[in-house]
């Protein structure tokens, strides 16, 4: 039986045959809609890409493929992907290049959607993120021979990447919390097993240790408000509280405001609150809150160099950001102007 072509999809569903060449090879020019319709026609004919030919041809996908394997919600809410995209994009898009995302809810599906894209010739090249304790991707993505970044690990996870130094940036809460006569502190964290997490959660117990206070072991969340909501109630209920806490992201931050605020725990006067991300909002809530500042803009343009050197033959140098700056306001210190401390 012939193999179905490019030249039958287009017939059936009335595009060009470069249209349905563009969508099918995950090209920027067409709508999502068409990129549906053109794969469902490839679908019911049998189509399939001839992966001899791609190979054989040398040809590039012109095309960088990240995906996210994250909640519905905890993506919904959080903005560090959504700027991390930006930067990606500002760096890509100057090359002509265009970005395949994809979600997914397991990293099963995950590793799965690689296999996918390199046998399909999708992408040239992946960013990986939320690096974790033993994690089964540098291998896979090693053996199948598919250019990769890690965004938050370096080359000892096994792939070359750009990171952030999770253990200062923590250090440099713990220590303004300290400065501002903090005894006794909380951290509500994210997904157990993310190197970050991990990292921070140890860098919190290490540093508070180190300036003599006392710390609460970090309560686990996977980053929605319902956690956040959760791990605050544990802390409210506990015969003697912390007088401040970290939260890992906007999300949980929030999610703690909210509920001092329920509870009738002001804020600084009874409870000082930080969140790891610095974002816009926290200007505009009241009090307005202290938030670590890193740039995940930065953070995936820099990625995007690094991927591309790594596509062109190249074998980029591991990327240490710099440590983050921590914003001051309100939430911490009473009648703090905001400044930056390094």
């Amino acid at each position: 039986m012939p193999r179905p072509t490019m030249r039958q999809i287009a017939e059936v569903t009335g595009l060009s045959e470069a249209a349905v060449s563009f969508a099918l090879n995950g090209k920027a020019g067409v709508s999502p809609a068409t990129v549906r319709r053109v794969h469902e026609a490839a679908e019911k004919l049998g189509w399939r890409r001839n992966v001899a030919a791609a190979a054989l041809s040398g040809a590039k996908a012109g095309a960088v493929g990240l995906v996210l394997a994250r909640s519905n919600e905890g993506l919904g809410n959080d903005s560090f992907f959504l700027r991390l995209i930006a930067g990606i994009e500002s760096v890509i898009n100057a090359e002509s290049q265009a970005l395949v995302l994809q979600i997914v809810e397991t990293i099963q599906e995950e590793q799965e959607t690689y296999q996918r894209w390199w046998s399909e010739r999708r992408v040239d090249g992946v960013f990986v993120v939320d690096p974790r304790v033993d994690d089964p991707r540098p291998a896979q993505l090693g053996a199948l021979g598919l250019p990769a970044i890690f965004i938050g690990a370096c080359s000892e996870m096994g792939l070359p990447g750009v990171s952030i130094d999770d253990g200062a940036a923590m250090g440099l809460i713990v220590e303004h919390l300290s400065g501002q006569g903090h005894t006794h502190i909380a951290h509500v964290a994210g997904i157990n097993d993310l190197l970050h997490t991990r990292r921070r959660v140890e860098a919190f117990a290490r540093v508070s240790k180190d300036l003599g206070m006392r710390a609460h072991s970090s309560y686990l969340t996977d980053y929605s408000q319902h956690s956040g909501i959760e791990a605050t109630e544990e802390i409210l209920a506990l015969a003697d509280r912390p007088t401040a806490v970290i939260y890992d992201n906007e999300v949980l931050a929030l999610a703690g405001l909210a509920t001092f605020n329920e509870h009738g725990v002001v804020v600084p006067r009874d409870m000082a609150v930080v969140a790891w991300e610095d974002n816009i909002i926290w200007t505009a809530v009241r009090p307005q809150l202290t938030a670590l500042r890193r740039d995940p803009a930065v953070l995936g343009a820099r990625s995007a160099h690094s991927l591309l050197e790594l596509i062109a033959g190249n074998v980029p140098a591991d990327v240490q950001m710099p440590t983050p700056e921590l914003v001051v306001r309100d939430s911490t210190v009473l009648g703090a102007t905001s400044k930056q401390a390094r």
